[in-house]
């Protein structure tokens, strides 16, 4: 829970104060639960009640990458450069693939400095890119469940992963050459 309140709101202790409020939510309404849906799309279902209100009483402004998100996410998921040019036998197809990882010591790439750049590269995206990611791929939920809570078409919700996976890979993959 405290991993879908932190794409919410802006730091972990205020994320901390929303998950406290949504079990109190939970146990307020408990009674109330009718059963049409599972009790942890429920549960998570009042918790971004919780977060998304308490994301708006905490920003007084918009920040650039929700400008961005609003106007339309025109810069491409992956570098064009990576893919062949339309004079090669191939047009469209990876140039280059994505590096594998494979040669990289596995102490660097699960210690904590790895970590903390991968949710750098997932705070940097836009907000329903952030929640997207963060759903599927921290808290596990299926592309129907994440559709349904966030209100959007199942398309989207692939387009808007596939981007989100794509940035932080980059972010990663320039992490990997410094």
């Amino acid at each position: 829970m405290l991993h879908i309140a932190s794409a919410y709101v802006p730091s972990p202790a205020v994320a901390e104060e929303v998950v406290q409020e949504a079990w109190l939510g939970v146990l307020n309404g408990i009674a109330r639960f009718e059963g049409r849906s599972s009790l942890k799309t429920w549960v998570l279902r009042i918790l971004m009640n919780c977060a998304r209100r308490r994301r708006d009483q905490e920003r007084r402004t918009i920040s650039f990458s929700d400008l961005r998100t609003l106007e339309g996410d025109a810069d491409p998921a992956v570098d064009p450069a990576r893919f062949r040019t339309g004079t090669d036998p191939w047009p469209g197809h990876w140039l280059s693939g994505p590096k594998s990882w494979s040669g990289i010591p596995e102490a660097r790439l699960l210690s904590r400095e790895m970590l903390q750049q991968v949710r750098r590269a997932i705070e940097s995206l836009p907000r329903l890119q952030r929640e997207v990611i963060t759903l599927r791929d921290l808290a596990g939920w299926s592309g129907a469940e994440v559709c349904d809570s966030l209100a959007i078409t199942d398309t989207n919700q692939r387009v808007l992963l596939h981007r989100a996976r794509s940035r932080v890979r980059a972010a990663i993959e320039r992490y990997l050459q410094q």
